[in-house]
């Protein structure tokens, strides 16, 4: 069996071609491809024999993946940022990067990142999408309402129909005029956007597996998650089931405090910030509306904040929160208040 370790970036691909003999590791053969010679790359991986690979998982492995897959027993995702091996080598090179991947699959030593399927890598694309124009629509109203406190005239109903109307009213100078037709443009566009992304993740929804299907009922059981927070809960965890505890799931979701320790000395750190930042964000604003809008989330971020300060005690609740929607997607079951009868 050969262990192939593939350095890949945007424009190349250097590979290390590792035996096992005994213990011992020998490097049998180092290759380099252009990532555009994908006939080159197939040929090669299929003149190998038997072999497994491994390529880091980062933003585009997944055509070399697909490629190499079918010839392959079997392709390992490396967790870049678990394999602190090559990031902390003082001498890093692509060929020292490949071998050393390749050396880590011969030992069986290499720790795994998740692979999303690919209705999660779709659901992704469509939510980030909408993510990202909510973010332009943002944008564009700091930078309207920017312009309009400049004249001492900002209004909380500036971008309803009447604000709008009051807007074309304002005397604003020939540049600040120019700009803002050129923002409320921006804004209408946007929005007709948002409103196709919106209808395509209805669509999306409407073909949804059955265990998909029962995911989505048990996000719409709990309070204040709506269907934005369901879409990107599902999109950027697919099924929440491969966590084996809360601990990894809270560790996924970046809001694992850290901690550093030496002796009798104990560091609490803030939140590690990893994963996606679309879903901690996603959790912080649920963390708000629950405690805003329910008296036992409420009471619980007011005692959290006596203790630890606003800004950790909405982290904490976000964290919480989490929980429970992966203990409810663990077991199927709808959220109920505590005190309630199980239905049925």
């Amino acid at each position: 069996m050969l262990y192939v370790g593939v350095d890949l970036h945007k424009h190349s691909i250097s590979l290390c071609v590792v035996d096992l003999v005994g213990r011992e590791r020998k490097v049998i053969e180092r290759k380099r491809f252009c990532c555009d010679d994908e006939e080159a790359i197939l040929a090669y991986f299929a003149r190998l024999g038997p072999y497994e690979a491994v390529v880091e998982a980062t933003a585009s492995y997944e055509w070399f993946v697909q490629l190499i897959e079918p010839t392959a027993k079997r392709v390992v995702l490396a967790h870049p940022g678990k394999l602190r091996v090559i990031a902390e080598s003082k001498n890093k090179t692509d060929k020292l990067d490949a071998q050393t991947l390749a050396e880590f699959l011969a030992l069986d030593q290499v720790p795994e990142s998740w692979r999303p399927t690919p209705r999660v890598r779709d659901h992704r694309t469509l939510v980030r999408l909408r993510a990202y124009v909510q973010g332009r629509i943002t944008s564009a109203k700091n930078k309207l309402r920017w312009i309009v406190a400049s004249y001492n005239a900002d209004r909380t109903d500036l971008f309803s129909r009447a604000g709008r109307a009051y807007l074309e009213q304002i005397d604003l100078s020939a540049a600040d005029r120019f700009a803002a037709d050129l923002l409320c443009e921006e804004l209408d566009q946007h929005a007709v956007r948002l409103r196709t992304v919106d209808k395509r993740l209805k669509q999306f929804a409407q073909a949804a597996p059955i265990a998909e299907q029962e995911a989505r009922a048990v996000l719409a059981s709990i309070p204040c998650v709506g269907p934005v927070t369901t879409e990107v809960v599902l999109a950027e965890t697919g099924d929440v089931r491969r966590f084996g505890s809360q601990r990894k799931a809270t560790a996924y979701a970046g809001l694992a405090p850290g901690i550093r320790q030496s002796d009798k000395r104990t560091k609490q750190l803030p939140i590690t910030k990893a994963g996606s930042r679309l879903l901690r964000t996603a959790l912080v604003e649920l963390a708000w509306r629950l405690t805003n809008k329910t008296r036992r989330w409420g009471l619980l971020y007011e005692r959290l904040k006596k203790r630890c300060g606003a800004k950790k005690a909405i982290v904490a609740v976000a964290r919480r929160a989490w929980c429970v929607i992966v203990s409810l997607l663990h077991s199927g079951q709808a959220y109920r208040p505590i005190g309630e009868p199980p239905a049925g």
